[in-house]
């Protein structure tokens, strides 16, 4: 210690305590009124898996779409409100639809993908590790797409409800998520799919190849421009064979030769002169080639079969996709946004997560929502409000993003999952006894989501499967018994709290269904869909637009081509 410098007095813990919540009343006020205003930084919308170096989707090359001509792209995570829009006229495909679908199907081709959709209210409940739920996403049938809705992820108490976001249960779902997703046995994935990577995989090495041997070429001009005299002796009269892996070596036909490999001529009379660098050069240009091997394409580290495109957290409200990895590139605009309904109309322990994105040239929608509980009469009716609330308040481009959806009903295909806590308008005795009986046809013209599909009030035009299981909601915890069994513990009418609904063309429901998972007072619930998506193909394109001069003057026609 310097002299003449003071030594600093220790605090007590009385000090450090009273610091501490001099903190908290500054930091307090301004976790609430974000969480009251549904603030959120532009940086942190949502999480999804990076992309590492082994993945086809991590070259800039993959990941634009559709550049305009003007050097500006959109990129996987989407276009931001910020950025500088492009002349969307010059860009192909279109997303707005047009009159014309006659001379649509001239250059749009269709296809379809299989979506599996999970809601399911945890109550809080952190997963253990080992938690199977196989059955859950029914992994003997593999979907192209899975998305899992989930709420009260974290206990709904005030700390949780006013303060900082509880986030630590996230990980451990989406570890859970993962580990099943990657049991998925591959052998299923269409072979289309494996080559469009393994092709890929080999031109992103390629392109490292032919840097590698430019290098090695200017190398080459710098020995030359040495007269013979000072090139200093020793030659390596062969190539060093034992860098080669033996299997590149008795598989010649393994690869189609290119340009960048007829450089390599001949790896004779190597000099001793030549740098280390150059030889470091060959080394890795050898290792290089090694890896192009089809086979050790095959037998190289082992990535997941499916990758995740977003995750949210809103309080309790959780929402994960997760899509097969070739499909991700085929993903764009991705957007999310937040809807609190709940205390004072505007905090999140209620309300809705909204996922907007384009899958090839179709525009979907998934919403995960939380909506106002209770089974006493008219508070369906507040419901019906929090519905109205989420449709109206859910933004997710701007006016300047042309040809963008900005509300959930500005996308072609939507699926609405969660605990929407609509409730069976019957005693629970006689619920109890209709359960009982599987008569599940005599509940459900007693439920409050089925009358308000009929009538069309808060959900017009959407459409649910068939409810031919038991009630998902009350049990109590890990056990097949109704809450209420016991009178002294209280009761609950048994209902359909937790239900999936879809709305749009093109969305064929092939499954719906409850699992037995007993880790909360809820069964999760499973939706299977066929959805329709459009693909755009250039060659379709190329042929509609060689027409006659008479059809190029009917300005219909052009203008189709052009709007699309």
């Amino acid at each position: 210690m310097k002299q003449g410098s003071k030594p600093r007095p220790e605090r007590s813990w009385v000090e450090i305590c009273c610091f501490g919540c001099s903190c908290l009343q500054l930091f307090w006020p301004r976790v609430v009124m974000r969480k009251l205003l549904n603030i959120n930084p532009r940086d942190s919308d949502y999480s999804a898996d990076t992309d590492d170096g082994d993945d086809i989707g991590s070259d800039s090359e993959t990941e634009e779409f559709f550049d305009c001509g003007n050097g500006i792209g959109s990129r996987f995570r989407g276009i931001r409100e910020e950025d500088p829009q492009p002349d969307l006229n010059d860009c192909l495909p279109r997303l707005r639809r047009r009159n014309s679908e006659t001379f649509r199907a001239q250059y749009i081709s269709t296809k379809e993908l299989r979506i599996c959709v999970g809601t399911w209210n945890v109550g809080g409940t952190v997963p253990p590790d080992d938690l199977d739920i196989d059955d859950w996403i029914d992994i003997d049938e593999p979907a192209d797409i899975y998305v899992f809705g989930f709420q009260e992820i974290v206990p709904l108490n005030a700390g949780n409800i006013f303060g900082a976001e509880d986030n630590r249960p996230v990980p451990k779902w989406e570890n859970i998520i993962r580990e099943t997703l990657d049991r998925i046995q591959p052998a299923n994935t269409k072979m289309e799919d494996f080559y469009e990577d393994a092709g890929d995989s080999i031109r992103l090495q390629n392109r490292k190849f032919t840097r590698t041997l430019s290098g090695i070429a200017e190398n080459r001009k710098l020995t030359r421009m040495l007269s013979g005299t000072e090139r200093i002796g020793l030659s390596w009269p062969e190539p060093p064979l034992n860098f080669l892996p033996q299997n590149v070596l008795e598989r010649p036909g393994s690869f189609k030769p290119r340009k960048s490999f007829r450089a390599i001529k001949s790896f004779k009379t190597y000099n001793s002169f030549k740098s280390i660098n150059d030889m470091c050069h060959m080394v890795s240009a050898i290792a290089l080639l090694a890896e192009l091997d089809l086979e050790s394409l095959m037998k190289r580290k082992r990535r997941s079969s499916y990758v995740r495109i977003v995750s949210k957290q809103m309080v309790g409200i959780f929402l994960t996709i997760w899509v097969r990895r070739s499909l991700r590139r085929h993903i764009q605009n991705l957007k999310v946004s937040t809807v609190g309904v709940g205390v004072m109309g505007y905090i999140g322990n209620k309300g809705s997560i909204s996922v907007s994105m384009s899958i090839y040239q179709t525009l979907f929608c998934f919403i995960c929502t939380h909506l106002t509980s209770g089974e006493k009469d008219g508070d369906e009716l507040k419901r019906n409000a929090d519905v109205h609330e989420i449709l109206r308040r859910t933004r997710f481009h701007s006016l300047s993003a042309i040809g963008l959806p900005k509300r959930i009903h500005d996308h072609e295909r939507i699926i609405w999952m969660g605990d929407l806590n609509y409730r069976i308008n019957l005693p629970y005795d006689k619920v109890r006894d209709l359960i009982s009986k599987e008569e599940w046809s005599k509940l459900i013209e007693r439920d409050q989501l089925v009358g308000e599909l009929q009538k069309g009030h808060s959900f017009d035009g959407w459409s649910e499967g068939a409810l031919n299981f038991a009630p998902t909601y009350k049990y109590e915890l890990n056990s097949e018994k109704y809450y209420g069994e016991d009178p002294k513990a209280g009761r609950r009418t048994p209902a359909w709290c937790d239900r999936i609904l879809s709305y749009g063309k093109g969305l064929r429901q092939l499954m719906y269904r409850r699992t037995e998972l007993k880790l909360s007072d809820h069964r999760p619930v499973t939706a299977i869909y066929m959805a329709e998506v459009e693909v755009f193909c250039p060659k379709k394109l190329q042929r509609a637009l060689n027409y006659t001069d008479a059809e190029i003057e009917n300005e219909e026609v052009v203008a189709e081509v052009i709007a699309y």
